[in-house]
């Protein structure tokens, strides 16, 4: 059986041991019996159901869960003091198959009896799926052409996946694989070249045969589609570091680029992390032309591949080509121009050009061994991870090619990638996977922890407690070494997405890492800030530090890892084919009114919390980012009021975030015609936890009216919201067939924080979505929720649970508001 092993958010899964299964009668046993027997009958439920649902439930890790086999804090050290057993919280808070946490809300709010259960039931749930350190770990993969970057290097390095993985790998393939035979960039997207030759190449490596119905059925829609020859330049790389595609047919990536001035604003330096990050070995590789030595597999999938033979390809006239199934971004005549050039370059023979190109792979070697050090191997992605591993192997041995798989031992640094790969590894029902990043650890810890403390778990709950002391342990508490030589941002005080090892701070997770922190202590889950465990003031304030430190005055907004380095004529030198807005650090909604709203926590937290002086704490300077931040989201707002979300799919998530950050500036509704009778337009007072301020003052702002009217257009009506994916590549609103547990929940928080007027719209959303809960307390998977660069949908599995206990708080406080005022139905 596998195992799902975690330390400080590491998360390894460990394949089943040998020897079969602990005997049957023993509570280990039968604890395992009870996993397998689920797992099996998950499988064949994903096998029949995927081509309508191509989303698996990640129902691996809920079947360690209900055997008790996570290590779940609330259910190995039982329930501490103020807590109780189940059933003991009060009536009306429904039955459920886990311990129930006692609510201290009044379990008969105004919310009434459904939403009050349903509540209940999904913090009991949640909590369940916790892991021993304190994080929530969950499914975050989505994207296709992410394993098989791994699959190739492993292949080429012959570095042991292990047999069990490797059939889950084949599992994962072949059940994504669509009804035409092709795969797409991700589970849910038509096929393309990109996604079926590369799933196909894996296939074949995994030691899938030509003729076996998965890659036969590949095979024939590639060929049908032209052949490999349409693959774009990612694609294009990868093939040929195989050797199954030729280095003349990819336009140049000449590492010499590293060598220019950092003054150019086409400095790879400037770049978007995750842009320099990939081209930054595929420089180093291309440079080399590191190539993989070949054997009859790799003679055989050479003819595979194409519908031409392949000594007959012309393979200059392939450098911009790229099928109409992928291409997503055109490649303008500009860029065309650039790499005519850059092709004269690498064929020009001059004096000194050895030696150029030789310090050109020095330099790019050293940023990439700054790379692996600074990560501990992880590296910021799936395909910087693959691609670095890829350069060590081929450097270890300069200038002579690799020897044959198995010949040797590998180099210290091959192994040390080798031993980090797991870490991108996850697995459901639906077979391992390749994950966008080493998990979102902390990123969903941060949601989860202010989703519970909004729903009034109490903070001396082992599930809280144990949550704060995975924030407190993830921080970043110190910059990388050199950190300007190597482009870096200062990290002090920041957090990561995932894990503290890996490392890389973000602004966002920054923003929600800060808000957990002051939402757990406010709690009363986190020690004492000088104990240990505690988070001392001045971490906090590090916190706030780096906040300021990615706040662009020249936009008002905040980018994600860095500040915004060059402009946005720069992407017109996107090569990929296949994102956008990949080329420079662009500022977003999401992550400005994330940071918005942490400074907004941080400047407002009681001095127990924070230290004495937070709100004195570089107050000019905050009250500046703040303002410029409240007016980048509005300026960002769309003239039918809606926000486009870059992150998340995608209308509903970013009005998620934008309409907080209004409310949380003290941005109020107009007054309807029921709270002026009643004598009230703003919220009035609330817990500290995060509603609106009291005082029944505030500045009405159109944006915020024009935010929620747009999502009560888009209301179904049957109360729910959904979008589809397709929302973030059009640009514009796409309807779900049916409603969607995750969208709802962020449009019914939003209207709900707002005090939206128009309670039976608000109530349909809550009690739809009370509705749609399982009776475990778990809601369904449905459609995907997360997106990068504008074309690539990317999972949250945890966000199908903490959306819709943040979504059903907020609604009972909402609830408990209007009743306080007198407040109805209004609009």
């Amino acid at each position: 059986m596998w195992r799902l092993t975690t330390d400080r958010g590491r998360q390894v899964w460990e394949e089943p041991a040998a020897g079969g299964l602990p005997p049957a009668g023993t509570p280990d046993g039968d604890a395992v019996r009870a996993v397998v027997a689920a797992v099996d009958a998950a499988r064949d439920e994903y096998v029949a159901t995927r081509m309508a649902q191509a989303h698996s439930g990640d129902k691996v890790l809920r079947a360690l869960a209900a055997a008790g086999l996570l290590g779940c804090p609330s259910t190995t050290k039982g329930v501490d003091e103020g807590n109780h057993e189940a059933g003991e919280g009060g009536s009306g808070g429904g039955s459920c198959d886990v311990p129930c946490p006692a609510l201290p809300l009044d379990v008969s709010s105004a919310a009434g009896p459904d939403v009050d259960a349903a509540l209940q039931r999904g913090v009991a749930y949640f909590s369940t799926l916790q892991m021993s350190d304190g994080h929530w770990a969950g499914d975050y993969g989505g994207p296709l052409f992410l394993m098989p970057g791994l699959i190739i290097v492993a292949y080429v390095s012959g570095t042991p996946l292990g047999d069990a993985t490797a059939a889950e790998m084949v599992r994962y393939l072949s059940l994504h694989a669509n009804e035409d035979g092709g795969y797409g960039l991700h589970i849910e997207g038509p096929s393309t070249v990109f996604g079926t030759a590369l799933c196909y190449v894996s296939l074949r490596l995994l030691g899938v045969t030509a003729d076996a119905p998965v890659a036969f059925a590949a095979r024939a829609w590639l060929l049908a589609a032209g052949g490999a020859v349409g693959i774009p330049s990612w694609g294009k790389f990868w093939l040929a570091l195989l050797g199954v595609y030729e280095w003349g047919g990819l336009n140049p990536l000449t590492p010499e680029m590293w060598l220019l001035p950092y003054g150019l604003p086409i400095h790879p330096g400037r770049y978007w992390i995750h842009c320099r990050a990939v081209y930054l070995p595929m420089s180093y590789l291309y440079g080399r032309r590191a190539t993989y030595e070949g054997d009859a597999l790799t003679a055989a999938l050479r003819e595979e591949l194409y519908v031409q033979r392949y000594a007959d390809i012309s393979w200059p006239a392939l450098r911009n080509h790229c099928s109409p199934t992928d291409t997503f971004i055109d490649r303008p005549v500009a860029q065309k121009a650039l790499w005519a050039v850059l092709s004269a370059f690498e064929a020009m023979p001059f004096p000194g050009k050895a030696a150029l190109r030789r310090r050109a792979l020095d330099e790019t070697l050293r940023h990439v061994r700054a790379e692996d050090a600074n990560t501990h191997y992880i590296d910021i992605g799936p395909v910087n991870k693959t691609l670095n591993m890829a350069v060590e192997w081929f450097a270890h041995d300069l200038p002579s090619p690799p020897p044959r798989r198995g010949t040797l031992p590998p180099p210290p640094r091959v192994a040390a990638h080798a031993a980090r790969l797991r870490d991108y590894l996850w697995l459901a029902e639906d077979g391992m996977k390749m994950q966008g990043y080493n998990g979102s650890q902390l990123w969903d810890t941060a949601f989860a922890s202010q989703a519970l403390v909004r729903a009034g778990l109490s903070g001396r709950s082992v599930t809280l407690r144990s949550a704060h002391a995975y924030v407190e342990v993830s921080q970043v508490r110190a910059d990388v070494p050199d950190r300007e030589i190597f482009y870096r941002h200062p990290s002090k005080g920041a957090w990561p997405f995932s894990t503290v090892d890996h490392g890389w701070p973000i602004a966002d997770c920054t923003a929600e890492g800060l808000k957990a922190a002051l939402a757990l202590a406010a709690a009363g889950a986190a020690p004492s800030p000088t104990a240990p465990g505690g988070l001392d003031p001045s971490r906090l304030r590090d916190a706030v530090d780096m906040l300021l430190s990615y706040h662009n005055p020249g936009s008002g907004g905040w980018a994600t890892y860095e500040l915004t380095r060059s402009y946005a004529w720069v992407e017109a030198l996107n090569p990929s084919e296949v994102f956008g807005d990949i080329m420079i650090d662009y500022p977003y909604v999401e992550c400005t009114s994330a940071a918005v709203t942490a400074l907004l926590a941080f400047r407002d937290a009681p001095a127990a919390v924070v230290g004495p002086g937070a709100a004195t704490y570089r107050a000019a300077e905050v009250a500046s980012a703040i303002a410029s931040g409240v007016a980048f989201v509005v300026r960002s707002q769309r003239p039918d009021g809606s926000w486009y979300g870059s992150w998340g799919v995608c209308f509903t998530y970013a009005a998620f975030f934008a309409i907080d950050a209004l409310v949380a500036a003290g941005v109020v509704l107009p007054l309807s015609s029921s709270d002026a009778a009643a004598g009230g337009g703003d919220s009035g007072g609330d817990d500290g936890s995060g509603g609106r301020k009291s005082g029944g003052s505030g500045t009405y702002s159109e944006s915020l009216r024009a935010g929620c009217a747009f999502l009560a257009s888009v209301q179904r009506p049957d109360g729910a919201w959904g979008e589809t994916y397709e929302s973030c590549v059009t640009g514009t609103y796409v309807q779900a067939p049916a409603g969607q547990v995750v969208h709802t929940a962020w449009a019914l928080g939003s209207l709900a924080k707002a005090d939206w007027p128009d309670t039976g719209a608000v109530t349909a959303a809550a009690s739809w979505l009370a509705a749609a809960q399982e009776p475990s307390g778990d809601w369904p998977q449905q459609r995907i929720t997360g997106v990068f660069n504008k074309n690539c949908m990317i999972t949250y599995a945890n966000y199908r649970s903490i959306f819709p206990i943040w979504a059903l708080a907020e609604y009972r406080h909402y609830m408990e508001r209007r009743a306080a005022r007198g407040g109805g139905v209004g609009l």
